[in-house]
């Protein structure tokens, strides 16, 4: 019987691992993850060839890929996974560390809209899209390339002028509160 893998276990490993609560350690490298991503094909590299990144110890790679800015958090990846590795979770927490260590992004309109998308949640207790989209449009300076497209949606009923506020907006913004203190604390 052979031998089970074992990586050498770096602090950027260990890392990765407490902040996604999954145990990276555990991938073998199928490549389920990577053949079930919708955004595999637009991605620098690929969310198997993440993980191994993350086993090798290369903190900087991982964290100036596209891949981990790319990435949808749709869970395709994490489902496929045979051992329960939750990649979508490791994407976020990659796209946290980068964030925190001011690593060169190649794109930072995902970012920016990250940035944008949890600002709508903070604000309103879920995602205001028009207003999202506004403060997306607004930091990444693309204001024109999908203009068209707002006037159908407003027609449709696909997008509203107004926030609706969640009936637990107070709380949400206590979970983003609490979350901020604990990243102090680190």
């Amino acid at each position: 019987m052979a031998d089970p893998i074992v990586w050498k276990a770096s602090a950027f490993l260990s890392e990765v691992e407490r902040r996604s609560g999954t145990k990276v350690s555990a991938c073998f490298q199928c490549h389920k993850c990577s053949t079930g991503c919708p955004v595999g094909p637009d991605m620098d590299i690929l969310s198997s060839q993440v993980m191994r990144l993350i086993h090798l110890g290369q903190e900087r790679k991982a964290l100036e890929s596209r891949a981990i800015w790319l990435c949808a958090s749709c869970e395709a990846c994490t489902t496929r996974c045979p051992m329960q590795v939750d990649i979508a979770a490791v994407m976020d927490a990659l796209r946290q560390m980068a964030v925190e260590m001011k690593a060169r992004i190649p794109d930072a309109r995902g970012e920016q809209f990250n940035r944008s998308f949890l600002g709508s949640v903070r604000r309103n207790g879920r995602v205001f899209e028009m207003g999202m989209m506004a403060a997306y449009k607004l930091r990444s300076g693309d204001f024109l390339s999908d203009v068209e497209k707002t006037g159908q949606m407003l027609a449709k009923g696909k997008l509203s002028l107004l926030p609706k506020r969640s009936g637990s907006a107070a709380e949400v913004r206590e979970l983003f509160r609490r979350s901020e203190e604990e990243e102090k604390k680190r």
